[in-house]
């Protein structure tokens, strides 16, 4: 299991990414247009650099759903690889079996 402290940076840092995501794409979108003029697209990178650190998506860490872990977590199940292979012994996993050959 993660440190509670961990799961909680986590969550505080969805949180916050969540709360600024209009305004980070409104600012993305005026860097990127051409039709801007380049003070315009300055202005734009500046204040989107000036954002919080934690409002930026990818620093949010995928973590299993059990217990928390952070590496090697399997985004098309949301369980990191130790709950995954439990999981796949009971049979909790639909058409997920040990291969065999």
């Amino acid at each position: 299991m993660a440190k509670k402290s961990v799961l909680a940076r986590n969550k505080r840092r969805e949180a916050m990414v969540l709360r600024y995501a209009e305004r980070r794409a409104a600012l993305k979108s005026q860097a990127r247009n051409p039709s801007a003029t380049q003070q315009e697209r300055w202005e734009a990178q500046d204040q989107l650099q000036r954002q919080p650190r934690d409002a930026c998506p990818a620093r949010v860490r995928r973590r299993c759903h059990f217990s928390g872990r952070g590496k090697a977590c399997y985004r098309k199940f949301g369980l990191g690889r130790n709950r995954l292979r439990e999981a796949a012994m009971n049979g909790d996993i639909p058409g997920l079996v040990k291969a065999s050959w």
